[in-house]
């Protein structure tokens, strides 16, 4: 059984891009930890979570993006509600 949609936006973005059940995305879930999240995947993450936050994330932060924890503090830094 699969849970309903997160209200939580960058939840909702890791679990669609990466594939995986909501559940599985905590702030915990870190880049490489599951077959899943691949350097191709992450720059289809971070493109997603631009078009859905309305910001530009830079090359440095796109690197520092180690995890879901990171990806809404990088979120943050760029003015996002999260």
């Amino acid at each position: 059984m699969s849970n309903p949609i997160p209200e939580d936006r960058v939840t909702a973005v890791f679990a669609r891009v990466l594939g995986i059940d909501a559940a599985q995305v905590t702030d915990d879930l870190r880049y490489n930890s599951i077959p899943q999240w691949d350097s191709i995947a992450h720059m289809s993450v971070v493109g997603a979570l631009e078009e859905a936050f309305g910001v530009m994330i830079d090359m440095d932060d796109v690197i520092d993006m180690s995890s879901v924890g990171k990806a809404r503090e990088i979120l943050r830094k760029h003015g996002a509600e999260v």
